[in-house]
C-alpha cells in the first residue's frame, strides 16, 4: 500500500525521514465528486512505489451551482467535462463515469476519508467512493450510506458516526483551512515544495518535477 498521510493541522511541505533517507510530502488535494480527481486517485497512490514522496491527502468541498445559478457557457463547459472525462477513462479500461444527479455536498463522505485514515484504510474507502459514486451506487451526502459503505469493508460504522458528529468536522473545516492558505481553487491538485499541479494530466509534469528534485527511487 502507498504511504499516504492526512492532517488536519496547518503545516508547509517537509522532508521527513524514512529508511534512512529522505521523503518528501506531496499534498493532494481531492474531492469525491470531482471525475477528474477519480481519473487520478490510482497514478497518485502509484508516486510512492516510484518517487521518495509521501503522499498527505487533503479534502477539499467543491463548491458547483446548479442549473439556474450558472450561465449556458458553464452548462456547456460541464457538459463538455463529463464528456472529456469518459474519454480519459475508456483509455484505462473504460469505468464507468455518470453524470451526477444533483448538486452534493460531499462533506460526510469527505469526512469519511479522515475516519478511513485514521482506521488505515484510506485507498480502499477512496476507490470505492469514486466507482459508487460516479456509478450512481453511493450517495456521498448521505451519512447513513457512507456509514454502511464503511461496515462493508469491515469497520465500524457507529465509530464513524460518533467521527461525523464531533472530530470529523473540526478535521474538514482545518482542512479547508489549510487549502485557503495553498490558494486551492480546484482539484485534483497536487503541491510539491508549494508548486502546485492542478488536474490529472499534469501527473507527468508532476513526475518531471520529482525526477528534477533527486526524488525517482533507484530501480533493483
Amino acid at each position: 500500500m502507498a504511504a499516504v498521510g492526512m492532517a488536519g493541522s496547518l503545516c508547509p511541505p517537509a522532508l521527513r525521514r524514512r529508511r534512512g533517507g529522505l521523503v518528501l510530502e506531496l499534498k493532494v488535494y481531492f474531492d469525491y465528486k470531482s471525475p477528474f480527481t477519480y481519473l487520478a486517485m490510482e497514478p497518485a497512490f502509484a508516486l510512492p512505489q516510484r518517487f521518495d514522496v509521501q503522499l498527505r491527502f487533503l479534502p477539499f468541498a467543491l463548491r458547483i451551482k446548479g442549473p439556474g445559478e450558472r450561465s449556458i457557457y458553464s452548462e456547456w463547459k460541464a457538459r463538455y467535462s463529463y464528456l472529456d472525462a469518459r474519454r480519459w477513462a475508456n483509455r484505462r479500461g473504460g469505468f464507468r463515469i455518470r453524470g451526477p444527479r444533483k448538486i452534493y455536498d460531499s462533506s460526510p463522505a469527505l469526512i469519511g476519508g479522515l475516519f478511513a485514515e485514521r482506521e488505515h484504510f484510506f485507498e480502499r474507502y477512496s476507490l470505492e467512493v469514486f466507482g459508487r459514486f460516479f456509478d450512481h451506487r453511493l450517495e456521498i451526502d448521505a451519512p447513513e450510506q457512507v456509514a454502511e459503505l464503511i461496515g462493508e469493508l469491515g469497520h465500524d460504522p457507529a465509530a464513524y458516526r460518533e467521527f461525523l458528529a464531533g472530530d470529523g468536522a473540526v478535521q474538514l473545516d482545518a482542512c479547508l483551512a489549510q487549502a485557503h492558505s495553498d490558494h486551492v481553487f480546484g482539484v485534483p491538485l497536487f503541491i510539491v515544495n508549494g508548486e502546485p499541479f492542478w488536474g490529472h494530466d499534469r501527473i507527468p509534469l508532476l513526475e518531471e518535477r520529482l525526477g528534477e528534485l533527486g526524488l525517482a527511487r533507484k530501480e533493483r
